[in-house]
């Protein structure tokens, strides 16, 4: 049948709009299911782990030297009040920011203002804010009338937290069946879900009550611009219980973040292996910690496997599906032998192995990653444990944090290590930003611990973990040119402060690693080419 024209465009339109319409719709749902696990990074692809920093000097760092080297984003220790340690008059344990008191935003690194002051700072640099969130438990036991950092008291062992408040009828006693109450077996998914992790007061976040409380408190955090959180000690706590939380937050702010944006999900599962709790239970909830990453290169580059192998490392390995993973060489916890990986694990004391092994991990396309920075404490070994693992950060004598002096070399000083201001890992960061959205290919390898592959057309690494030097020409997958080495300098202007590259027109060139450098990586990329 014939239509008039007016009628065939009046409804073409609607049609038109219609599909407009759903088109956004989906696209909001799209954002809204990968929320969870997508970083919602602007800056780069990296996060660090400024480990106790004060939030002053983190909304500083992210000004002068995050956002302009390209870090997308910063894990914060907890800022919630918690318990006040007195070890002893030269410092106060790292661990007691894991024993909270209340959820009121008082610790050591700053108050409220300072908190929302460093969260705005650092988004107006594009620099991301995700907060570490203990919320599977309370305090462990202190003595009655102990206060917290914000002057707030309570009874752990009435299980009594008016800050908040809480009491006994929102704890997991009642749930949990061994006969101390805390957790005695991890083969036994119920203990390690119902029962007190190292004698800390376990929240029951299967009430509605509780759950609410934990949302209140995160949703703060999402209205003064966080993009997410790490959730410490997940394995803990029941997944489902998690999603009611997670699923109830608040969209991220719209004043830093896109309509719908969801707040970035990364959970702490220790999951090696051989226990009733693993990390495949937790994707659906967001991104998981793979423990077995660091463990597996740090078995590596210390001898006991081949590099050779790591051509399929990930997936390969027996680690989850990379869109689920968040990564790293080490922690605040395995670094001092807790957690996974025991001796294994790298940290900044075997600084040439660690900073091959960060290469690697900047360079390999495989989870979200993250870079940890530290402080230094005297290790004080008795048998196979260090009695100083509790050392906290260095502080003043009114008990505040110091946080660290920045050296004229761009590292820094005041007892801080500052892993990614060290310049092998910082121009890694650009190497990964530069690489992004490419896999890898022309892997190859000398059969034992020389290796070297391509990031599609954006750059080349090779690594030498021989006792023989690395001569060899390869493949970089690059166009014709010289370029810096961003391992041992970096191009400033016209030339390079270290090693330079000469690429051939087939994309091959001359690589040359000795023994007898300070570093046995060499890397390039399209934005080091002179």
């Amino acid at each position: 049948m014939d239509r008039h024209p007016e009628v065939i465009s009046h409804s073409f339109l609607h049609c038109i709009r219609d599909m407009i319409r759903l088109v956004a719709a989906l696209l909001a749902l799209a954002a809204s299911c990968l929320g969870q696990w997508d970083p919602g990074v602007t800056n780069g692809q990296v996060i660090v782990h400024l480990f106790e920093w004060p939030w002053s000097d983190i909304a500083r760092e992210c000004e002068e030297f995050l956002g302009p080297r390209g870090f997308g984003g910063v894990q914060v220790s907890p800022p919630n009040e918690n318990v006040v340690v007195h070890q002893d008059t030269v410092t106060r344990p790292w661990w007691e920011r894991y024993q909270p008191v209340s959820y009121q935003l008082v610790t050591r690194s700053g108050d409220e203002n300072a908190f929302k002051d460093m969260v705005s700072r650092c988004n107006n640099v594009g620099v991301r804010i995700y907060a570490d969130a203990v919320i599977n438990h309370m305090s462990g036991g202190w003595p009655t009338g102990t206060v917290g950092t914000g002057g707030t008291s309570f009874d752990s062992g009435a299980e009594s937290y008016p800050g908040v408040p809480y009491s006994g009828f929102d704890f997991n006693d009642g749930n949990c069946q061994t006969a101390s109450g805390s957790i005695e077996d991890y083969s036994d998914a119920n203990q390690v879900r119902n029962c007190k992790l190292t004698g800390l007061n376990d929240l029951n976040q299967g009430t509605e009550y509780v759950r609410g409380k934990i949302l209140d408190y995160l949703n703060k955090l999402i209205d003064y611009g966080v993009a997410g959180f790490r959730v410490d000690a997940s394995k803990h706590m029941w997944p489902g219980d998690m999603k009611a939380i997670f699923d109830d937050l608040k969209d991220l702010n719209t004043e830093h973040f896109g309509a719908n944006a969801r707040p970035f999900i990364f959970q702490e599962v220790i999951d090696l292996g051989g226990e009733a709790v693993t990390s495949l239970e937790y994707v659906g909830n967001g991104r998981v910690t793979e423990f077995k990453y660091g463990k597996f290169l740090g078995e590596a580059f210390r001898g006991s496997n081949q590099l050779k192998w790591l051509v399929n490392f990930g997936e390969g390995w027996g680690m989850i599906d990379r869109q689920y993973a968040l990564v790293f060489i080490d922690n605040h916890d395995n670094q001092r032998g807790h957690g996974a990986g025991g001796k294994m694990i790298l940290t900044f004391r075997d600084a040439r192995l660690y900073k091959m092994a960060t290469a690697f991990m900047l360079a390999w396309p495989y989870g979200f990653t993250r870079v940890m920075s530290s402080y230094y404490w005297e290790q004080h070994w008795v048998g196979d444990h260090d009695e100083n693992d509790w050392v906290g950060p260095p502080m003043d004598s009114q008990e505040n944090i110091v946080g660290p002096t920045i050296n004229p070399d761009a590292t820094c000083g005041g007892g801080w290590m500052c892993e990614h201001r060290w310049r092998q890992i910082f121009n890694m960061v650009e190497f990964r930003n530069v690489a992004h959205g490419t896999d890898m290919n022309d892997w190859w390898d000398n059969g034992n611990n020389q290796i070297s592959f391509c990031r599609g057309g954006k750059g080349f690494i090779a690594i030498n973990n021989d006792s023989s030097d690395l001569t060899q020409t390869l493949q970089t997958c690059l166009s014709a040119g010289t370029y810096c080495d961003v391992i041992s300098g970096s191009k400033d202007g016209g030339s390079c402060t270290g090693k330079s590259v000469t690429v051939n027109s087939d994309g091959t060139a001359y690589i040359e690693i000795k023994t007898s450098e300070d570093d046995g990586v060499l890397a390039i990329h399209v934005n080091s080419k002179l």
